[in-house]
C-alpha cells in the first residue's frame, strides 16, 4: 500500500475524480496525475502542505498519507544513495556562480571545476537552497506575494503552487532548470563566502524578499558535554533498514553531531553515514 494506491481507492470510494483533488490541494490537474500514475515522488510531508489539504478531502486520518509518503521516500532515497553524486546541471552551477559577488567569483570557479561536485560546491549550493527554501515556504499561503512571483513566469495560481511544492521537495543534487528560472534567479541578489572560515553572506532580491542579508558562521564547539539524544538519531538506530550493520564507532560520530535550529530524521543520518564511509571524502593517511 502506498500513496497512490490509497488516494486512487478514496476517490473511487467518495466518487470523486482527479481534478475534484486538484482543485482542493490547489494545484494542478497535471500534477496529481503525475503522483497518482507514480511518475513523481510523493513531495516530504515537513516540507508541503498538500496531505492536510488532501486528507481534508479524501477523508483520512492526518497523518496516514504523510507516513507512507515517509516510507516510500526512505526507499526510494536509499537506492538512489547507492550511486556517486552526480554533477550539478551547467545552468545550475553557472548561475550559482554568477551570484557570487565579482571579486571572487574566479576563484570559487576554479574550486568547483576541480571536482565534479565537491565539498565546497555542495555547501554554497546547500546553504542557498536552504535560504531560499525558507522564503518559499513561508510565503506558501501569501496570495500576493505568490502572485508577484508567478506573474515574474507568466504562470497562474496553482502552477505557482506546483512549482513551489516541487521546489520544496528537491534536494541539492536534484536541482533542476525551472527551480533555478523560478526561484534561485530572482530570488538571489549576490552572495560571499570567507574560505578561511567558511563564514557565508547570501543577500536576497530587496523587491521580493525585504531584510538584512542572511549571515552564516560555521564554528567548531566542544562536543564533551551531556546533550539530548536527537530523535532522529534515535528513529535511524530503531530502523534496521536505514542504520544496518553500523559500527560503535560510526554510531557514536552521528550521535555527536550538533544542529542548531533544525532537527535531521532518521533519512538524514543514513546519507551522513554512507558519506562517512566513502573514503573519496577523506584525505589519505600520511604514512
Amino acid at each position: 500500500m502506498d500513496v497512490c494506491s490509497v488516494i486512487k481507492t478514496r476517490l473511487e470510494e467518495l466518487g470523486l475524480e482527479q481534478k475534484d483533488l486538484a482543485a482542493a490541494a490547489e494545484v494542478t490537474e497535471s500534477y496529481i496525475s503525475q503522483l497518482l500514475t507514480r511518475k513523481k515522488l510523493p513531495p516530504a510531508p515537513d516540507r508541503t502542505d498538500i496531505y492536510e489539504k488532501m486528507s481534508e478531502f479524501l477523508q483520512l486520518s492526518n497523518d496516514e498519507l504523510a507516513k507512507l509518503a515517509r516510507a516510500q521516500r526512505s526507499d526510494e532515497y536509499r537506492r538512489a544513495n547507492e550511486e556517486p553524486p552526480a554533477a550539478l546541471l551547467k545552468d545550475a552551477r553557472d548561475l550559482i556562480l554568477r551570484k557570487c559577488v565579482p571579486a571572487r567569483q574566479q576563484q570559487i570557479r576554479s574550486i568547483f571545476e576541480r571536482q565534479t561536485f565537491g565539498e565546497l560546491e555542495q555547501l554554497v549550493t546547500q546553504k542557498l537552497l536552504d535560504v531560499v527554501s525558507g522564503v518559499a515556504r513561508s510565503e506558501l499561503d501569501n496570495q500576493a506575494w505568490l502572485h508577484e512571483v508567478a506573474q515574474l513566469g507568466d504562470k497562474n495560481h496553482e502552477q505557482m503552487r506546483v512549482i513551489i511544492l516541487e521546489f520544496l521537495d528537491t534536494d541539492i543534487f536534484h536541482i533542476s532548470n525551472e527551480d533555478c528560472i523560478s526561484f534561485l534567479d530572482p530570488l538571489i541578489a549576490r552572495w560571499d563566502i570567507d574560505l578561511s572560515t567558511f563564514d557565508m553572506e547570501i543577500t536576497l532580491n530587496e523587491g521580493l524578499v525585504p531584510g538584512e542579508p542572511k549571515r552564516f558562521a560555521f564554528v567548531e564547539k566542544g562536543i564533551d558535554g551531556p546533550h539530548e539524544e536527537e530523535p532522529g538519531f534515535t528513529e535511524f538506530l530503531q530502523d534496521a533498514s536505514l542504520s544496518g550493520d553500523i559500527s560503535d564507532d560510526e554510531a557514536e560520530f552521528l550521535r555527536r553531531l550538533r544542529f542548531k535550529n533544525k532537527r535531521p530524521n532518521g533519512l538524514y543520518y543514513y546519507r551522513a553515514l554512507q558519506t562517512y564511509r566513502d573514503p573519496l571524502h577523506f584525505l589519505a593517511a600520511e604514512g
